[in-house]
């Protein structure tokens, strides 16, 4: 988050997912001012933008305990904030005092002024500062290894001025799992605590489905997103797209 750059924020994010879960890969929506990908279970998301420099992603929390099956689908939270035109902490304080309908999540939202998370479990709002922050399966800056060396590897990169789509790939697809002495105790048995522990996941039934590459301008974004199956990779796709004259993009520092 780099408000006062030509690129004010870049996000990069591996999404994990069953294999089974059907979804749709980037697009824009038909039907919305929305471009994302498409859970084709739920109708939701997990990472979009909209035409007027929204952008919304969305993150499970991890829990031992099985998720409620009449829970809503936590993917409707993206596309919801992506259609609206409220303010991201707006939206954030409606949503904060109906959270616990929806299983454990986070949530990160950029209204095109400013940048905030919520923490689902405990309502908590947050506002992000700028620099290099970073969101897992766990509260936002957690110190889980993968969050913790991709956070290190973007700034080395944004240091560097050397935030390739390569590099920043590179980043997303290491599959070497973290060290057990390192491993987060969640309450899942230590062969998942090892699989999951890895920035890219892969196993026949669970993986990480998509890398993301966004990069949102004052006036402009670029979206990069890589595909998976459990067979391998399955294409990649870039969309660049102009905003919308009417999107309320900030001019000035970040709130």
């Amino acid at each position: 988050w780099q408000p006062e750059r030509p690129t004010r924020l870049l996000l990069i994010a591996n999404r994990d997912e069953y294999h089974t879960r059907p979804s749709t890969p980037l697009h824009w929506w038909p039907d919305a001012d929305i471009l994302a990908g498409r859970d084709e279970q739920a109708g939701g998301s997990w990472l979009g933008i909209s035409r007027s420099g929204r952008l919304a992603a969305l993150t499970n929390y991890r829990s031992p305990t099985q998720p409620r099956s009449e829970a809503p689908s936590r993917g409707e939270l993206v596309s919801a904030f992506l259609q609206g035109d409220i303010s991201a902490p707006d939206y954030l304080s409606q949503l904060a005092d109906r959270a616990n309908h929806y299983n454990p999540f986070n949530l990160l939202v950029f209204d095109g002024s400013n940048l905030f998370g919520l923490e689902s479990r405990r309502a908590n709002i947050i506002t992000l500062a700028p620099g290099t922050g970073a969101v897992s399966n766990a509260d936002f800056a957690t110190p889980w290894p993968k969050l913790t060396r991709l956070q290190s590897g973007l700034h080395s990169l944004l240091q560097h001025d050397d935030a390739s789509d390569a590099k920043l790939l590179e980043l997303l697809h290491n599959s070497e799992p973290a060290a057990d002495a390192d491993l987060p105790a969640t309450g899942i048995t230590l062969q998942l605590e090892r699989l999951l522990s890895a920035t890219f996941i892969r196993s026949p039934a669970y993986g990480t489905r998509a890398c993301s590459i966004v990069r949102l301008e004052q006036r402009r974004v670029s979206f990069l997103e890589q595909s998976f199956s459990a067979h391998g990779d399955t294409g990649t796709r870039r969309i660049e797209t102009e905003l919308s004259s009417s999107s309320n993009i900030y001019n000035g520092n970040a709130a």
